[in-house]
């Protein structure tokens, strides 16, 4: 038997907002109705849904993309001047950090959800890294 993840409720104060800010950073589209959908891949979407004590409960989503993908999503970032960082706790360094050979940000959303993007990698060790700066 094979198990996948379909969807998930992303509960936040502003729905339209927080999936139109999830979408453009990802390269992604909304679509809208009672949740605002976003198609993460072929088999998972984020409904995002309005919830008035979201900010009560904040989440962290992690997400395995491509080197590309990650250079693209990172500029994404930098160009809106949004803050990222090397670490949950510390999502402000402008750092990347660097696991297993690949690489890792963390990011807010409008509702204060915790993004991380990492690229797949095999082998090495967690460290933050200084050249991005």
């Amino acid at each position: 038997m094979t198990i996948r993840l379909d969807h998930t409720i992303v509960p936040v104060k502003d729905k339209t907002a927080s999936a139109e800010f999830f979408a453009a950073i990802f390269g992604l589209e909304v679509r809208h109705g009672h949740f605002a959908r976003v198609q993460v891949n072929k088999s998972l979407t984020l409904d995002f849904t309005d919830d008035p004590e979201a900010a009560k409960h904040i989440h962290h989503y992690a997400f395995h993309v491509s080197d590309a993908e990650f250079d693209a999503i990172l500029g994404r970032l930098k160009t809106r001047g949004l803050p990222y960082g090397s670490a949950p706790f510390n999502r402000n360094d402008g750092r990347l950090y660097r696991l297993r050979g690949g690489r890792g940000v963390y990011f807010d959303d409008p509702n204060g959800h915790i993004l991380e993007i990492m690229t797949v990698a095999e082998t090495g060790s967690w460290e933050a890294d200084e050249t991005d700066r």
